[in-house]
């Protein structure tokens, strides 16, 4: 018992020199647990997801109809919605007029984004 002991306390210890067996089986160790634990313990080490910007702008194909984070045109009415809108888009789609605009809802009925249809 007293030798499993000194084995165990060795392992512990970290006393065996470099290059012997129980050296050798401890790196092992190590090492198969920094390659193979992964793939069965979640350590949630992940990246965060991508965030958007709260200024990204999305654009149809056609350039007529543009998205905006509700966040960027901020507004309490319509009026202010076009004004601050049109604002956003100057410096991408250069003077352009809001015809209509339409608010984006998530499921639970916030408004998250304005999609306004522009004429040159």
């Amino acid at each position: 018992m007293s030798r499993i002991w000194r084995t165990v306390k060795g392992y512990l210890f970290w006393t065996y020199t470099r290059g012997s067996f129980h050296y050798d089986v401890m790196v092992t160790l190590i090492l198969a647990f920094i390659f193979i634990a992964p793939h069965f313990i979640d350590f949630k080490d992940k990246p965060p997801a991508r965030q958007t910007h709260a200024t990204d702008i999305i654009a149809s194909a056609d350039g007529k109809t543009y998205q905006v984070d509700a966040s960027t045109v901020d507004a309490q009415d319509e009026g202010m919605v076009r004004v601050n809108f049109q604002r956003v888009l100057r410096p991408i789609a250069g003077p352009v007029t809001v015809e209509r605009v339409e608010q984006v809802r998530d499921p639970i009925g916030h408004v998250v984004a304005y999609r306004a249809w522009v004429r040159r």
